[in-house]
């Protein structure tokens, strides 16, 4: 077996992550790797916008804090390399570590668990088993948040967008058309259950003539969150959002395509790290341009994530994150009579009796009792996936209780 190198903390590990000694053969080139690789967009040696250039290799500067350390001590005991995943194309991350960034290829078994498959944000444990010219991401160190979407296809499985994330930027555009508030109040229930702190972005302020009046309309439903009124082309409120991201902290970008993510992103960072478009003339909406969710680094020491916009935004697990959204309207219903109301015809609903006396908005109310009618629906296929799942895992039990019996003769 090879000699082991030192990894992180001094600790012995294989030689393996882009790294060799001289009594093993050298592994291919770290650029060997991603040129390997299929990639949507082929990547020039820029990644991230760190200095415009190579991502940090800082770990504490990624956001390596003490209580990942902790998680990954018996990783690096067995050998592993940490990293974080700055990007995903067709499913292969890219992974910034203490010696550049590598791609890796997750293991097997990953695709097959709850935490899988990878996201940007992800903490991994990488290693480059004998035999393989590829760095192998072994394990996903346990997440401290997680922006979640209920798949967009058929099946009832949950879809990470971002993990390890502090805080949520849900961006709305005000122009051409003023915030989307039955939107606004979808993207804080997911903002809410991630984990992470949401806070709201409004974007193209200089294209407003009342600005301050759609600023109020986002506040009424965007209770106990911290809302930011921005324009990238004046620079207005950009400063005071630059100065929201401390160093080490990590802020995802999240809304619909065209609300302007990538030109502030570009402002933030001081560079052109991510493409833009102009908005039609049609109707004034910005054009779809981000392709893949990918991380960029302030060079004050801040992370950011930005992403494609989302047209489908369907709710995952979002119980605490609709109470959350919902703050008023959860006190409201304490004051029910019946525990189980729905707010719809039942007797003694203080709900529906401050809608009658003005104090409660009809579509707020409306959106609420929409979001948590799609809970109930999603629950219900959860079920009958779990009860699917279920008897596929009894009928492969009886196959292997039959082939038993058989083998033995009886």
């Amino acid at each position: 077996m090879a000699e082991p190198v030192r990894g992180h903390g001094g600790r012995p590990r294989e030689a393996g992550v882009g790294e060799t000694n001289r009594s093993t053969p050298r592994f291919r080139h770290r650029r060997g790797i991603l040129s390997d690789v299929p990639n949507d967009t082929p990547h020039t040696g820029d990644i991230g916008g760190a200095g415009y250039g190579e991502p940090p290799r800082d770990l504490a500067t990624l956001g390596f804090t003490e209580r990942f350390q902790a998680l990954f001590a018996p990783l690096a005991e067995k050998g592993f390399v940490p990293g974080r995943v700055s990007r995903v194309d067709r499913g292969l991350p890219l992974v910034l570590t203490e010696d550049g960034p590598v791609r890796a290829e997750p293991a097997a078994h990953l695709r097959e668990t709850s935490d899988g498959p990878i996201a940007v944000g992800d903490w991994v444990a990488l290693a480059r088993p004998e035999g393989h010219d590829v760095t192998i991401a072994e394990a996903i160190l346990p997440r401290t948040s997680a922006f979640t979407r209920k798949d967009p296809g058929e099946q009832a499985i949950g879809q990470v967008m971002a993990a390890n994330i502090d805080t949520v930027f849900v961006v709305q555009a005000l122009a051409p058309n003023g915030p989307n508030l039955s939107r606004l109040e979808r993207e804080l229930v997911l903002a809410w259950e991630s984990g992470a702190v949401p806070a709201v972005v409004l974007t193209k302020a200089d294209l407003c003539r009342d600005a301050e009046a759609l600023r109020d309309e986002a506040a009424a439903v965007a209770l106990g969150v911290d809302i930011h009124l921005t324009s990238a082309v004046t620079g207005q409120g950009v400063p005071e959002l630059h100065d929201s991201i401390a160093p080490g902290t990590t802020v995802a970008f999240f809304g619909a395509s065209g609300v302007g993510k990538s030109t502030l992103l570009n402002r933030l960072v001081g560079a052109d790290v991510q493409e833009t478009a102009e908005v039609r003339e049609s109707d004034g909406k910005g054009r779809h341009t981000t392709v893949a969710r990918e991380m960029f680094f302030l060079p004050e020491g801040g992370i950011l994530i930005d992403s494609p916009g989302m047209r489908a935004l369907a709710l995952w697990d979002a119980e605490e994150g609709i109470a959350s959204a919902f703050p008023d309207i959860e006190e409201l219903a304490e004051g029910c009579r019946f525990a189980d109301c729905t707010h719809t015809r039942e007797p003694g609903c203080a709900v529906r009796a401050a809608l009658d006396a003005g104090e409660l908005v009809e579509r707020r109310l409306e959106s609420y009792l929409r979001l948590k009618e799609e809970l109930e629906r999603l629950a219900a296929k959860q079920d009958v996936r779990a009860r699917a799942d279920k008897a596929k895992a009894d009928r492969a039990f009886h196959r292997e209780v039959k082939r038993f019996y058989k083998e033995r003769g009886r």
